[in-house]
């Protein structure tokens, strides 16, 4: 499911050409802050998602909400369980 998912964001994906030095931008509109700018596009798609799993991971890791792809839902749905530190 997850790799489903991450393809359904991808179709998502816009891209543009940065004028100031021709590399290619790209980015998801429902995954604020994932983001790839590399010299082809092609290079910039591979980063734009690597930049969304990590993404994903950071969410799931920080119990953030994920949006809905496609009518994929990936959000865990536990609640995270609290860690106790010995050291504390």
């Amino acid at each position: 499911m997850l790799t489903d998912y991450i393809k359904a964001a991808m179709r998502r994906a816009k891209y543009e050409i940065i004028e100031d030095d021709g590399t290619f931008f790209g980015h998801i509109p429902e995954i604020q802050g994932a983001w790839g700018n590399a010299a082809t596009l092609e290079e910039c798609r591979d980063e734009l998602e690597s930049a969304v799993e990590d993404w994903i991971f950071y969410s799931i890791r920080n119990a953030l909400p994920i949006p809905v792809i496609d009518g994929m839902d990936i959000n865990p749905d536990f609640e995270p369980e609290a860690v106790e530190c010995e050291a504390c």
